[in-house]
Parts: C-alpha cells; structure tokens; sequence
C-alpha cells in the first residue's frame, strides 16, 4: 500500500518573528530545525521512495533533515514546486501580526487568515492556493502513490490545509478549523484512489 507523508516546514525565522511570510524565502529558525529533527526520528524507519517539496528554502531544509535521520532510505529524487508554496500573503508579507491586527482590526486580520475565498490584500485567497497546489497533486503525487511509492509532501500550512480539505472531503466551514502544526508528520494511506489516515 502506497503511503503519503504530510509535513509543514519547522518553525521559520518569520514565524518565530510573528511575520505574515507568504512567498517570503526566509530559513528556519533554531526551533525549526528541531522539529524538523523530531520529524525526522520520527520518520527514521520508513522506506520514503520520493520527496516533494515547494520553492521555498524553509521548506526544502526541512525536508533535507528528515531524509538526513532516515536510517533505511538511500538517496531519493526531491521534486520542488511553485505549486506547493505557501499561500501568498500580498501586500501583508513582512508585516507583524499583532501591528497587522492594531491597524485593520482583529476581525479584518482573522478574515485574511482562516476565510476560504476572501484574499488578504494584493494576495492569495486558500481557494486560490488550491487552484495551484491540487493540480500539482493529481500531476505528480497522486502518480508516485499509485506506483505504490511512499511519498514525503514537505510543504506549508495552507497548501497543505488545501491537500487535507481535497482528500478528506472537508467542507469550507471544516477547513478554516484544521491546524497543522510545524514539523508534525501527518500519514495517509492510499489505495484504489482513495486516502485514509494511518
């Protein structure tokens, strides 16, 4: 049975700066290369066959210390994608959150972040980063699972938020609630085109 590994990065330097990042090229911070280490052990004795990754170095890094701590994975093929970027944040890249929300309100803020369709300004709407991110997972990973490979999706929290809402079937009310947290590996089992989570 083929299998899907989730990962969003480690905490990033913006992250732990609490900086709308978006398209943002920033590294992870000392803390994310711990959870992605903790990922990494916690991943250890899975034969991963293929990684995927987005343009994003926070993302890449944390997929090149997983595949450092596999003990029974040689070297892999890494595809990277602009696909599976993070959700572009516009005009609030760079900004503080907490100066964000004292200038456009706490309401407005929270809309930009967890509503489906309404993008923050200059930026992407989570429909919108799907529109990008689930052809990338019909084109390339959906073929990988069905070759019964194990596939590493080292990516971000709204690519991902839009991955899980497409295989679980959520509703648009059911995602604004998911977290997924930094460096936590998030498993699905794939057969016969459906996913179930491990």
């Amino acid at each position: 049975m083929a299998t899907m590994i989730l990962l969003r990065h480690g905490q990033s330097v913006w992250n732990a700066a609490n900086k709308f990042t978006g398209w943002t090229d920033v590294e992870l911070s000392e803390v994310g290369e711990a959870e992605a280490a903790k990922a990494g052990e916690d991943l250890a004795e899975i034969q991963i066959d293929v990684v995927h990754t987005s343009d994003l170095i926070r993302a890449q890094r944390t997929a090149a210390i997983v595949m450092k701590h596999n003990r029974v994975s040689g070297d892999v093929p890494t595809h990277r994608d602009f696909r599976l970027n993070e959700r572009h944040y516009g005009a609030l890249q760079g900004l503080d959150k907490d100066e964000t929300r004292a200038k456009y309100g706490e309401e407005q803020v929270h809309i930009w972040r967890r509503s489906y369709d309404i993008p923050p300004p200059e930026g992407e709407s989570l429909a919108m980063c799907a529109e990008r991110t689930l052809p990338y997972l019909n084109e390339a990973i959906i073929p990988d699972l069905k070759d019964g490979k194990t596939v590493l999706v080292a990516a971000h929290g709204n690519s991902l938020r839009s991955i899980v809402m497409e295989i679980e079937g959520l509703s648009r009310e059911e995602v604004l609630g998911l977290e997924i947290p930094t460096g936590v590996p998030r498993i699905y089992s794939y057969a016969e085109g459906q996913f179930t989570m491990a």
